[in-house]
């Protein structure tokens, strides 16, 4: 299939330091097996296990992120051309909407949408579960199989229940590893949550006809500037720069900035504003190296920029996309504010900006990388 193998991976993606860590390699590896390849550290590029049994298919080389061997493929498959002609990618139409459902909308991140049609997708049987992400601690996530409305809510991303666990984290990242736990369960149709890097890997893996990546019914895609990583020791400079306690944060929230709320002895809760550039120390490295923000291979792409609070901004970009998300709205499973043309032409404005900021982003760095 390719003269590629881990070996070019290695040398063209890990050691400049643009690996992403979404495991496609070592999930989907041919020799999977075999335990060719995998994660020595869970917060470093995989290596070479069993070097001697690898088949040298290429396959990892195929479906990596960086690479980007597919591009032509998918951009054909996902009427996408170029980020200049198209910042936030192909797409069908763009909402702000938010959960009826009143425990989606009080955990959720934005407005508990993307839980809301997970759960109409499950108890519809349409698919049999989905891999989302967890927080167990400020900056601190893992991937979780969720088949039920209990489990969704036990995931929500605004339930930080703090505890001494933080003592025993030596590392914190918001980066989830998702693509790893698709092995993890027999399942028929899987709905996946993801970043842009996670889904691009999916999609370049359905491309080549990799097993399991048929049972992905839907990906359902998250925007994503920047993810963020800092070791343990880090945490007391981060409290003295912004002035938080760890101990205080009961939730995270992206928009135009990253926003703490924070709890307090007397309601309401406290909320403060970070820009992004005041937090580049504890952002992952690699995440410099996507270009990528708004998730334009998900089958529906979500983020909080563009809407205002408890709201979430919809971008439905497939037919099977538009049409789950019509069935959901249809169910009165989620809400959409009514948007004249011109709210909607700005909210597509503000996140083209932010588009377009993440590729200069990444120009820049790739134009620095040795």
């Amino acid at each position: 299939m390719s003269s590629k193998t881990f070996e070019d991976l290695i040398k063209e993606v890990h050691e400049r330091g643009i690996c992403q860590e979404c495991g496609g390699c070592v999930s989907f590896c041919s020799s999977a097996e075999y335990d060719v390849i995998g994660f020595k550290d869970a917060y470093k590029p995989p290596v070479y296990i069993n070097k001697d049994k690898c088949l040298e298919c290429g396959i990892c080389y195929y479906i990596c992120p960086q690479t980007h061997i597919l591009d032509n493929e998918l951009n054909k498959t996902y009427q996408f051309s170029d980020f200049s002609l198209m910042p936030i990618g192909h797409y069908d139409n763009i909402f702000s909407c938010q959960a009826t459902d009143p425990e989606f909308l009080k955990y959720g991140t934005d407005g508990g949408v993307v839980n809301s049609i997970i759960n109409y997708l499950i108890e519809n049987k349409l698919v049999d579960g989905a891999i989302v992400s967890k927080t167990d601690a400020p900056f601190s996530k893992e991937a979780t199989f969720a088949d039920s409305k209990y489990d969704l809510l036990k995931a929500s991303g605004a339930k930080l229940d703090i505890t001494p666990q933080l003592d025993e984290i030596q590392k914190f990242c918001t980066y989830t590893h998702s693509i790893p736990e698709l092995n993890h369960y027999k399942f028929k149709k899987l709905a996946v949550v993801g970043t842009p890097c996670q889904l691009y890997t999916i999609r370049c893996m359905q491309d080549l006809g990799v097993t399991p990546s048929e049972n992905v019914e839907i990906c359902l895609g998250l925007f994503c500037y920047e993810n963020f990583f800092f070791e343990k020791f880090q945490v007391s400079k981060f409290e003295k720069d912004f002035n938080i306690k760890f101990s205080d944060i009961i939730k995270i929230n992206i928009k135009e900035d990253v926003i703490f709320k924070l709890k307090t002895e007397v309601p309401p809760e406290k909320v403060i504003h970070i820009p992004f550039n005041q937090l580049k120390s504890y952002m992952r490295p690699a995440c410099n190296a996507c270009n990528d923000f708004t998730n334009i291979y998900a089958d529906i792409s979500f983020g909080g920029l563009g809407s205002q609070e408890k709201y979430t901004t919809v971008i439905t970009r497939t037919k099977k996309g538009k049409e789950i998300f019509s069935k959901a709205v249809d169910a009165e499973v989620i809400t959409c504010k009514n948007l004249d043309q011109d709210k909607k032409s700005k909210m597509v404005e503000l996140i083209s900006q932010y588009s377009i900021s993440k590729l200069a982003r990444k120009e820049k760095f790739m134009k620095n990388l040795t």
